[in-house]
């Protein structure tokens, strides 16, 4: 009876929210039959196949699914005596939909990522064999082709720069093998960082979306695509209505180099960003929290060669202003590669342009350091200090052999930190190196000191650290009104 009367208020508040609706609103669509039958055509299922060798004694393998994805994953084994090598099947499915006449498909990278063999069914029921033109992890997507005697029915991008946060908004896709599912909802937000990379920048539906939904189109009432179904977020590995969409206007520019490249060709500046947060622009003293640290410049990279260090905030690039470091990934990935641009950083409060020449981003290489030529002198031990909850010490030869530091690595190495200090609930570690302090280098723990005295004089409640931790480069603000030094 408490479930019924819950039920009630709900649709209560339902109904309510309809009549506030002003009079110039769009009205919510009567159906979306008539969407659907056009446009579900062009949508299939993707089936694939991985072939994985094991030893007979071995359990199942821990296949990774990639995502918290959509697709369901099935293992047919084949039998085999105690100790010997057995060949394993792992069928998974998603969806997908066709772009042209001829055959092209989008899908998600994970979907047919690794896979062996790739099957197409179409709503008509035809299956064909799918080739993969070109994927790009990075932003999960993935081109398909299929070669079929007839024109294929298609459908095309929209621009999802266009649609509104309490848009409708229509799925099709292939969820629990179970194809041509047609489901609707609202778009529930727009630009959503759930911290899956640097490209993230997704639509959120509550339209319904489980496993195997992967790589199918979400539609405007116009019939468009403005987003492709990728992930959603569940305890459950269901449905609750949190789900993701790549953006169209991201996906057709990938989908545009995938085709005729076979790959993805982004721009590539050499650097690493964090935010300017609040904190990090009180720290520094800057009038507005906007803009992306450089927290390393790759050596040899074009911002290297340019002069870019790190430290300087980067505010616009290429005439584009950068307004958050997210904002900065995208704005580079599609700059043409080899061209020159201008950017302009903050260094010191004054604006300085830098001109460099873009390089193309490769997704994997080496990032291997030259060993040191010799060994350097013994260096004596280094007495403590506690500063702001942290326990500091010159970095000196036996802290870098402790911690496997670089040998050329100049700074103040944190021994300990108190376990309830601001600086351990930001994430400081033991082990985690100060580079500088408000972008100024330091070498000892008096440098430390006095520049927290002097950002205390200036009415800042925040310093600016730059650490070193594994062979990654950060920024972290700390407040510095902390007692217990």
């Amino acid at each position: 009876m408490k479930l019924l009367r819950t039920f009630f208020v709900v649709i209560g508040l339902a109904v309510w929210s309809l009549a506030a609706i002003p009079a110039d609103a769009a009205p919510a669509p009567e159906s979306f039959a008539d969407l659907a039958e056009e446009h579900a055509p062009a949508v299939v299922n993707v089936y694939t196949t991985q072939f994985i060798e094991r030893s007979s004694s071995a359990g199942r393998p821990d296949i990774p699914p990639g995502f918290r994805d959509f697709f369901d994953d099935f293992l047919d084994d084949e039998e085999g005596e105690e100790g010997e090598t057995t060949r394993q099947r792992a069928l998974s499915l998603g969806s997908g939909f066709i772009i042209s006449a001829d055959g092209y498909i989008v899908t998600n990278n994970h979907v047919v990522d690794k896979a062996d063999e790739i099957s197409v069914r179409l709503t008509s029921g035809e299956e064909y064999d799918a080739v993969v033109v070109g994927r790009d992890p990075l932003s999960d997507i993935a081109l398909l082709k299929i070669e079929a005697e007839d024109a294929l029915p298609h459908v095309s991008f929209g621009d999802s720069d266009a649609i509104r946060v309490g848009e409708w908004v229509m799925t099709i896709g292939n969820p629990f093998g179970l194809g041509g599912t047609v489901t609707a909802g609202i778009v529930s937000a727009r630009n959503r960082d759930i911290g899956n990379g640097n490209y993230d920048d997704f639509i959120q539906t509550d339209a319904s979306i489980n496993r195997g939904n992967s790589g199918g189109p979400m539609f405007n009432m116009e019939g468009q695509v403005i987003g492709v179904n990728t992930m959603i977020f569940s305890p459950t590995g269901t449905n609750i209505g949190i789900g993701f969409a790549i953006p169209s206007n991201q996906v057709s520019h990938v989908v545009d180099q995938l085709r005729e490249f076979g790959r993805t060709r982004r721009g590539w500046i050499g650097v690493t960003i964090q935010a300017v947060t609040e904190e990090v622009a009180e720290s520094l003293g800057l009038e507005s929290a906007s803009g992306a640290i450089i927290s390393l410049v790759v050596d040899g990279g074009p911002s290297d060669e340019a002069g870019l260090e790190p430290g300087d905030i980067i505010i616009e690039f290429n005439g584009v202003a950068v307004g958050t470091s997210r904002d900065l990934p995208f704005i580079v990935a599609e700059t043409s590669i080899d061209e020159s641009v201008e950017i302009v950083v903050l260094r010191g409060g004054e604006e300085i342009t830098f001109t460099l020449v873009t390089g193309e981003l490769e997704t994997e290489g080496p990032g291997a350091q030259a060993e040191p030529e010799e060994e350097p002198e013994e260096q004596p031990q280094q007495p403590e200090q506690r500063i702001l909850g942290m326990v500091l010490k010159p970095l000196d030869s036996a802290g870098r052999e402790q911690y496997d530091l670089p040998e050329d690595m100049e700074g103040i190495l944190i021994e300990n930190l108190s376990r309830n200090s601001e600086a351990a609930l930001r994430g400081i570690r033991p082990g985690d190196v100060i580079l500088q302090v408000n972008l100024k280098n330091v070498t000892t723990v008096r440098e430390i000191e006095e520049a927290i005295a002097d950002a205390r004089r200036q009415g800042r409640g925040t310093v600016l650290l730059r650490l070193y931790r594994e062979g990654n480069y950060f920024h972290i603000p700390l407040p510095v009104d902390e007692g217990g030094e």
